[in-house]
């Protein structure tokens, strides 16, 4: 399955590529990706700037430049964070929100890693950047500049940027904080809290994005702990030597299972398909996000206690189910799929695809069909990725 799930990744990437990708107005070594297939004029223009969009697009990319690496494909990143750069008319923390910029901070350090990209100059000041907006009342992010809304989305890219990055404290300070705030019944991880001038209003609504991102925290804190008691992240072989730093990480690795369990109850069929409807829009990238984080816990996750190895199973089936659910069930358009943005249900043409309108409301762009936007796409290109992951490290394991 291994191949096979690979092979589904790079039919992903080629469907992304051809049908988005683009230089940005024509000029060369650059790329970004058109937020909609067929695009309009203004789409096709770049006209509105969807920064964070094109932040996971970056990471998709690398993504199959990790899996497997060519000239091209590093090329591709190279000229897509070129893009990023002349697209935002100024400097990248010219931006309001800081779950943009922290996505965007993820994958260009991720893409930096890559033999033969170097590491993005702007990388540093982005991050700073966005540890210097936390408020110091809260010690959390707020979701923009100027805002004194506080939550998930922006806070936890922001403590995976800070665990990976050797900010521990402050990756620390805010898992706590959504931990203390943000866990519903059920253990799922709500939006935030809006502070207004009569109190604090928790805002409790539900997103994959939210666990995905909070599964991340977690596991980078952890892992980040462990390595500094001396263990071995892939078989948890332990030369002891810091036991407070042992001690310390077990609340994050008991925090990753619950909410893995959580998720495999509340997000998912009984046969393991993430099912939470998330539309076009910013919410067709949230179930992509949830499957990265996923992946990441079925692999990297220590195996050295039987809670974890659960843990590492149901996350890896989530994945595996979902991804077989999506590749069911797409559209094939030339060779090349299109995914549905709904994971248990077939895939839609896109909107108007090769035809004239059929009805005035189509003509006049009334009616919307969601898998015409990359976010649907790039989700399905994600999931396919952790799927290609996910098989990769279980063919390791039983070699």
């Amino acid at each position: 399955m291994q191949e096979t799930w690979a092979h589904r990744a790079d039919l992903a990437e080629a469907a992304i590529n051809e049908r988005h990708s683009a230089r940005v107005w024509g000029i060369p070594r650059t790329n970004l990706a058109v937020v909609s297939w067929p695009p309009t004029t203004k789409e096709r223009l770049l006209h509105h700037w969807h920064y964070w969009w094109q932040a996971h697009y970056l990471d998709c990319l690398v993504d199959a430049t990790k899996r497997r690496p060519t000239r091209a494909r590093r090329r591709i990143v190279a000229n897509t964070i070129n893009g990023i750069r002349l697209r935002n008319l100024g400097p990248l923390t010219s931006n309001r929100y800081y779950d943009d910029k922290a996505w965007l901070a993820l994958a260009l350090r991720r893409a930096g890693a890559l033999s033969q990209v170097p590491m993005p100059t702007v990388l540093p000041r982005l991050e700073h950047n966005i540890v210097d907006g936390i408020d110091s009342l809260t010690g959390v992010l707020p979701w923009r500049t100027g805002e004194t809304f506080y939550n998930v989305p922006s806070n936890g890219p922001a403590a995976i940027m800070m665990a990976r990055t050797g900010r521990l404290g402050q990756a620390r300070t805010i898992v706590e904080w959504i931990h203390g705030n943000l866990i519903n019944d059920d253990g799922l991880v709500m939006d935030g809290i809006r502070m207004r001038m009569h109190g604090p209003e928790l805002v409790e609504n539900l997103h994959p994005y939210c666990q995905g991102v909070t599964l991340g925290a977690n596991l980078e804190i952890a892992l980040a702990l462990r390595e500094k008691a001396g263990f071995a992240h892939a078989d948890g072989i332990l030369d002891m030597a810091d036991a407070d730093a042992v001690d310390e990480a077990m609340p994050y690795i008991t925090r990753i299972r619950s909410l893995v369990q959580a998720v495999a109850v509340h997000m998912a069929t009984p046969a393991g398909i993430i099912d939470w409807q998330t539309g076009d829009g910013d919410g067709g990238l949230f179930k992509g996000i949830l499957a990265r984080y996923l992946a990441d816990v079925a692999v990297r996750l220590p195996s050295d206690n039987a809670a974890n190895r659960a843990a590492k199973k149901i996350a890896a089936r989530l994945v595996l189910s979902s991804a077989e659910s999506v590749w069911n069930r797409r559209l094939e358009v030339d060779g090349l799929p299109v995914f549905a943005t709904d994971w248990t249900a077939d895939a839609r043409l896109p909107h108007n695809f090769g035809l004239a309108p059929s009805s005035l409301p189509e003509a006049l762009g009334v009616l919307r069909i969601d898998e015409r936007d990359l976010s649907v796409q790039l989700s399905g290109w994600m999931l396919l990725e952790a799927a290609a992951r996910v098989s990769t490290y279980a063919e390791t394991q039983r070699s």
